[in-house]
């Protein structure tokens, strides 16, 4: 891992859970998932932008409630991940951390 990729992953730590702050929970310690690229299969690791979830939000088995179970449920329920990217970029560009 790069120098500016460990920065990167340090600051979405700060930040907490997207999906936890957004519900009012707080701040959730997070695993970074890497945000799915629309119409292209392959390794979404290969995508840059990587939004903050806890481990319930991420890969937790639970359809509908796990980001990796069910996409277009999780969506519905907490919001597009590019949005949730936009969100992210946004908050570590204003240092605004949870933790």
């Amino acid at each position: 891992m790069t120098k500016p990729e460990q920065k990167s992953n340090e600051n979405l730590v700060r930040i907490g859970c997207i999906v936890c702050r957004n519900l009012g929970y707080g701040y959730s310690a997070p695993q970074i998932a890497h945000v799915h690229t629309p119409g292209k299969p392959g390794d979404p690791r290969k995508n840059k932008r990587k939004i903050p979830l806890c481990p319930p939000h991420h890969l937790q088995a639970g359809f509908g409630v796990s980001y990796h179970d069910g996409d277009k449920t999780w969506q519905k329920m907490y919001g597009d991940e590019n949005d949730l990217a936009d969100q992210v970029e946004q908050l570590v560009k204003e240092k605004k951390w949870m933790a």
